[in-house]
């Protein structure tokens, strides 16, 4: 074997490697860049009613419950007991008591619009139904 086949050899072997090298760089470029721009798009966003319940009920009632009067929560067994027409028409009962307050709990009717109401209500009718 002549030294210039030898240098045929190792430049053939570099050219592969480099290859490699090129191709490795490439794969991790494009995994990093899914990484960084495509699953945050997908990442799951705070539903607005989470959002008003946060900024206007939580104060009172976090986490379900009621600071004030601590029997009357937001639990599903205390709602049904304590809001009229829950066990018929639970939402509806929400709705109602978000717009209207009684005894402690404010009326929220002028504060949120008939939208935000209802996103709110919707909420804490699924936490509710989770146990919170």
């Amino acid at each position: 074997m002549s030294v210039e086949m030898v240098f045929q050899l190792l430049d053939a072997c570099c050219k592969e490697n480099l290859l490699r090298i090129v191709l490795l760089i490439l794969l991790t470029a494009i995994a990093i860049f899914k990484l960084i721009f495509i699953y945050p798009a997908l990442a799951v966003e705070m539903p607005n009613g989470a959002k008003i319940f946060n900024s206007n009920c939580a104060s009172c009632h976090i986490g379900g419950g009621n600071i004030l009067i601590d029997h009357k929560t937001l639990k599903k067994e205390a709602l049904s007991k304590y809001l009229e027409n829950y066990d018929s028409n639970s939402i509806q009962a929400i709705i109602y008591q978000v717009q209207n307050g009684k005894n402690a709990m404010p009326a929220f009717k002028d504060k949120l619009n008939p939208q935000e109401i209802v996103e709110v209500a919707a909420y804490i009718f699924q936490k509710a139904e989770q146990g919170w």
